[in-house]
């Protein structure tokens, strides 16, 4: 069996788990790992597989199937999934929800640059989180939607969070409110906002010097991530924060309530999630997601695409007869 080749870029907690998950995945394989940090300082978890500068990726044209970018979307991935988009395929999993559109059209115009394809927002919120929203909207139009998140840590509300100046480390937990949460259970909850229904608590580290108060009034101004949340930003030791915050749990759910027929017949549809580790389920969707993105480029297919546009199929390693036998 011809493997799918895979390149990624970045090697944080996502680029890891990335690797991780090509393990579970016999159908690919890893074939380098770039970073803008010295390779030499690297040290891979995959046999044979050296770390590589980004400044050589170039010469893996034609040598690696698909990207999966593992960059933060605060910084990174606007530039860098275009950029790498006009000469390979590309799994992203840009998350600043408001500016999907735009990062969308980039992305589209850099494909049909390289005659390729790119996956954005891939992830589980956007992602997963996405297709139910939409599959509750379908199947009930007349009714509302909710998404809670958490509780637990935001890799993109974090990397956002270290971004700010005078930020030596850090790290932001999204805690639902509960009362917001029974209020979208009992089929109600039109009237909440934003504010209403999530709590952000960050835990900072400040460099030395750093003056702590303005750091604190970016982070609760911050537009996309925090200004329109009650935010909490708690200043805590290095040490501190790799001893009680080292873990990344996280998960969420998506309530859609709705009614059908003239009787006003209420029905409530919940989709959970709970992971023990943000970045290693991030990785698993990122890494299903890249084997669509191989089979359509197979198809000659190119441009932009989000996980409305894939079909299920595409992600299963089983053939659609084996999908028809044992999950229909």
């Amino acid at each position: 069996m011809e493997k799918i080749k895979i390149g990624i870029i970045g090697y944080g907690n996502l680029g890891r788990g990335v690797e991780l998950s090509l393990e579970q995945n016999p159908d690919m394989e890893l074939v380098a790992v770039f970073s803008r940090r010295d390779p030499s300082t690297l040290t891979l978890l995959t046999e044979g597989v050296q770390a590589t500068h980004m400044d050589d990726i170039l010469d893996y044209k034609g040598k690696i199937d698909v990207m999966i970018l593992c960059g933060g979307s605060a910084t990174d991935l606007p530039s860098q999934s275009p950029e790498i988009a006009a000469h390979f395929n590309i799994i992203d999993s840009f998350d600043t929800h408001a500016k999907i559109p735009d990062h969308y059209a980039n992305v589209d115009a850099a494909t049909k640059i390289g005659n390729t394809l790119g996956i954005i927002s891939v992830g589980w919120d956007p992602g997963l989180f996405s297709l139910n929203r939409l599959y509750g909207e379908a199947v009930l139009p007349k009714g509302e939607t909710f998404t809670f998140w958490g509780p637990g840590l935001s890799q993109g509300h974090s990397d956002a969070v270290r971004r700010v100046q005078g930020v030596a480390n850090g790290v932001q937990y999204t805690v639902p409110i509960e009362d917001a949460v029974n209020i979208a259970r009992n089929g109600q909850g039109a009237d909440l906002t934003t504010r209403d229904k999530h709590f952000r608590d960050c835990y900072v580290v400040a460099r030395e010097g750093a003056d702590k108060a303005a750091i604190e009034e970016t982070i609760k101004t911050m537009p996309n991530y925090f200004a329109d949340y009650k935010t909490k930003v708690t200043f805590i030791s290095e040490e501190e924060l790799q001893a009680k915050h080292g873990n990344m749990p996280h998960g969420g759910f998506v309530i859609r309530s709705g009614e059908t027929g003239r009787d006003g017949n209420k029905h409530v549809i919940e989709y959970s999630l709970k992971e023990e580790s943000n970045p290693e389920f991030t990785s698993a969707v990122l890494v299903c997601y890249a084997r669509a993105a191989y089979r359509l480029h197979q198809q000659g297919q190119t441009g932009a695409r989000t996980v409305f546009d894939i079909a299920p199929a595409l992600l299963s390693t089983k053939t659609n007869e084996q999908l028809r036998a044992e999950m229909l």
